[in-house]
């Protein structure tokens, strides 16, 4: 009987490029995780070498499935538009074509709060909720992934809608709560004042906020009075690796259609 290979999630992040195979029945890794450091000239080729090693680290596990890379930009139809903690030698590349040469396998690329949004939709927070789902990550920028009845909408980008006449991650990213050693209760206005604005934009069924800050939830996400539920994400760091994984499969069966 052959063994049992899963697709193979990779996250591009600006210090660190992390892999594992994934068990989409369940949802979690089908393998231990693996990091390399990334390069300090972080360009697509140097970025295809290093995602190129992690593959065949996983070959066995992985044989004949897709693989799902997420990078900080945006990416439209494998192509990527922007560049934040990479190269800028990115802009313009098509990833999705270079990775899949460079791998000799089907490789979708996406934006990594995508990914994470898709994770948490279909294994995390998000799990079973009909209807739109918006997942946003709080860090040194804000991140923002849509995803409806399963069905993710790409690269919405909300962390820059101004709000007040300022980008709002500007104002209410947690690197702005560390950096203006803002109180709980202090940066918490300035989120109520985010989430009502994009509340009253997309109405959505649910909100989730993933991040780092996540895991102290319960010291903030009390303070916001909201229409939606706003709940912490479950899968934390694994939620890019899941859902670029989950994104190559769905891109795969698509394709086959």
């Amino acid at each position: 009987m052959s063994p049992t290979t899963h697709p193979l999630g990779i996250d591009v992040g600006g210090t660190g490029i992390k892999g594992a195979p994934v068990d989409l029945g369940v949802g979690a890794f089908a393998a231990e995780r693996q990091r390399v450091a990334t390069p300090e000239t972080s360009t697509p080729q140097a970025v295809a070498e290093v995602i190129g090693g992690i593959c065949s680290t996983f070959a066995r596990q992985t044989k004949g499935q897709p693989v799902g890379v997420t990078v900080p930009a945006v990416v439209s139809r494998g192509v990527v538009r922007t560049a934040a903690n990479i190269d800028t030698s990115w802009i313009g590349t098509d990833a999705d074509a270079l990775f899949s040469e460079v791998l000799e396998r089907d490789v979708h690329v996406l934006n990594d709060a995508d990914a994470a949004g898709l994770a948490e939709a279909h294994y995390g927070a998000a799990r079973g909720t009909k209807g739109l789902v918006l997942v946003t990550t709080l860090g040194t920028g804000i991140g923002s992934a849509l995803v409806a009845d399963g069905r993710l909408l790409p690269n919405s980008e909300l962390g820059h809608l101004e709000v007040d006449g300022v980008e709002a991650e500007s104002v209410a990213a947690n690197s702005a709560r560390e950096a203006e050693d803002l109180s709980w209760e202090e940066w918490a206005e300035r989120l109520q004042r985010y989430y009502s604005t994009l509340e009253n934009l997309l109405w959505p069924e649910l909100i989730v906020v993933g991040g780092g800050v996540s895991k102290k939830a319960e010291k903030f996400l009390p303070l916001l009075h909201l229409r939606a539920p706003i709940v912490p994400a479950q899968l934390r760091n694994d939620a890019g690796i899941i859902g670029a994984a989950l994104a190559a499969q769905q891109m795969q069966e698509s394709a086959r259609r």
